[in-house]
């Protein structure tokens, strides 16, 4: 009993959590001052964040429950951002290759060991090093970004022993628990760490996950920005704090995918097996044969 007292006391704070955050935007967007930044910091991964998000994901699952076209609604939203976000990143794979081949093509025929690009007539000028260690960037990108993509389209891989038999409500149930107990734990998971992880090359100094509110307050007289600008190599890619930051766009969108696989598989069950795969935008190959291997793997 007291736990479920705490799980919806701390929901309850969560949802008003949330007019309390848009009331006061400079308490924790006025950079300008530590104390604020640090306020940021704390509430970025906490208890307080978790319980605001999963309070709005509670009422509308609850609601579209009742009314059918919320559910359905919050799961087109989502698998539709997903898409939209996988299909513009997936051209990084393209990307990489022919950044790859020019790479080689100036370092080993014609020599050279700086490429200059000029966006918006604004020169910006790399070692070759630099462009070629950049391509890891590329790959994360793909990895990170379009992993809810992938997920909509059902290419990940599924080691099935005993899922294909089940029935269809049987394997909608599996499918809600498997969201509620095992995906949405992880991403809460990597993001509690991957926030501190990505402030800790950020700031001075240093965050961690056992820091508490008072502690931070403490820290921020001392606050300044010292983003990891460091290499692997003297003049090699310097940017390293973006992968930090696509470590919480993963997490962060892998929490969401799993909220619309969650509601997508309650839809399901209450509708039945009519309903499958209701409203799913999947892409098309127009080729039978492709389809046919796509759907085997």
């Amino acid at each position: 009993m007291d736990a479920i007292a705490w799980f919806f006391g701390n929901l309850w704070a969560g949802f008003s959590g949330i007019f309390i955050a848009l009331a006061n935007p400079a308490a924790w967007l006025d950079w300008s001052e530590g104390a604020n930044v640090m306020r940021f910091i704390f509430f970025g991964a906490s208890t307080e964040l978790f319980f605001a998000v999963t309070s709005v994901f509670v009422i509308l699952t609850v609601v579209g429950i009742f009314v059918r076209p919320v559910l359905w609604g919050t799961v087109r939203v989502i698998e539709g951002m997903q898409n939209s976000i996988g299909r513009f990143f997936a051209w990084a794979g393209l990307l990489m290759v022919l950044q790859q081949v020019l790479i080689v093509f100036l370092q080993r025929i014609f020599r050279s060991a700086e490429i200059t690009i000029s966006p918006f007539g604004i020169p910006f000028t790399r070692d070759i090093s630099w462009y070629s260690e950049e391509l890891k960037l590329y790959n994360a990108m793909i990895v990170a970004l379009c992993v809810g993509y992938t997920f909509v389209q059902g290419g990940h891989v599924r080691v099935d022993l005993f899922y294909a038999g089940m029935k269809f409500r049987t394997k909608k149930v599996v499918d809600m628990i498997g969201s509620l107990l095992f995906v949405m734990p992880l991403t809460v998971i990597v993001w509690l760490f991957g926030w501190f992880f990505m402030w800790r090359n950020m700031i001075r100094p240093p965050v961690a996950v056992t820091d508490t509110f008072d502690r931070l307050q403490t820290k921020a007289r001392a606050i300044r920005w010292d983003i990891e600008t460091i290499g692997f190599s003297p003049n090699g890619f310097d940017a390293y704090i973006l992968f930090k930051v696509l470590i919480l766009a993963f997490a962060g969108l892998m929490f969401l995918m799993a909220w619309a696989f969650f509601m997508r598989s309650l839809a399901e069950f209450i509708e039945g097996p009519e309903s499958e795969n209701k409203y799913l935008d999947k892409d098309t190959l127009d080729d039978e044969i492709a389809e046919a291997a796509a759907e085997i793997h």
